[in-house]
């Protein structure tokens, strides 16, 4: 697949709760991990305060969402039991709700019995990395409830992704995925539905640069598009250094993103995320000749 057309200029959006939230420009969302072994430390919390603190300095900064998971997806993890996943957020979700009612509560999970839970407790918002598929229930269940939903591309599961992950057409592959799953997801009756091509789920190194580098074609489903590549290993291992010393190479590949039309970011480190939009917008509006 080598040309792809745009099929429309007008901003894509999302009904939270009601609220229309168009994406004329790109938006962030911040990553509040409760889990034990999420890849990048300084976003795990522990606690409703923990949790509570790490949101604050995260609104404060921009974010006009946040993401929260129980369950750890890092390469070749395995899954906690349903309850240990529940019990990481069931506090957390609601205290985030008080907290930051204006501010949209994600829950990062591929559990349809998860996502009944969080929404009940004030998440407005499902993030599957799956794509429904570890969980057949969840379409059902998240057009029930009536919130939107991230449709994420994985090759694999969470344990088996990163094992020689292969592809016949890389981008056309993850293009007929969307269209497949995008269908499946309206015929259960969700409206609402943000893409997210999965950078780091069944990718190598290799693969993720070419969806970097292919991101605007995904712009072709007129849907928002979200990136979640912050500190990931597509970054630290490319330039042989930690995740705690690729907030550098983030911001440059957050650039990169821009450029395609991307409309969320998904990241760790939400002020330099909010400075790189602006200078992103600076650089788009700018009308001199």
């Amino acid at each position: 697949m080598k040309k792809y057309r745009i099929i429309s200029e007008i901003p894509p959006s999302i009904n939270v709760d009601g609220n229309l939230i168009t994406f004329d420009t790109p938006k962030v969302m911040g990553i509040i991990n409760a889990t034990p072994d999420s890849f990048h430390s300084i976003s795990r919390v522990s606690s409703v305060d923990k949790a509570l603190r790490l949101a604050s300095k995260m609104v404060e900064e921009g974010a006009e969402f946040l993401d929260v998971g129980g369950c750890s997806t890092r390469p070749g993890s395995e899954p906690p039991t349903l309850e240990n996943e529940w019990e990481r957020i069931k506090d957390i979700i609601p205290a985030l709700r008080r907290e930051f009612p204006r501010v949209i509560i994600s829950v990062d999970t591929y559990r349809s019995e998860i996502a009944e839970r969080s929404i009940a407790a004030g998440a407005q918002m499902i993030n599957d990395i799956s794509g429904g598929t570890l969980d057949p229930k969840i379409f059902q269940t998240v057009a029930r409830l009536q919130v939107p939903y991230v449709l994420s591309h994985l090759k694999g599961t969470p344990k088996t992704m990163q094992q020689d992950p292969q592809y016949q057409d890389l981008i056309g592959d993850i293009y007929r995925y969307f269209t497949e799953r995008i269908s499946k997801v309206r015929d259960a009756g969700i409206n609402d539905i943000i893409l997210d091509p999965g950078f780091g789920f069944g990718k190598t190194l290799q693969h993720n640069f070419a969806i970097l580098k292919n991101l605007h074609i995904f712009q072709d489903f007129a849907m928002p598009v979200m990136v979640g590549i912050s500190r990931k290993s597509m970054i630290h291992k490319a330039l042989h250094i930690t995740p705690e010393e690729a907030l550098n190479g983030t911001t440059a590949l957050h650039m990169v993103a821009l450029q395609a039309g991307v409309h969320l970011l998904r990241v760790h480190d939400v002020k330099e995320a909010i400075q790189t939009i602006k200078l992103y917008e600076l650089i788009k509006n700018s009308d001199i000749s």
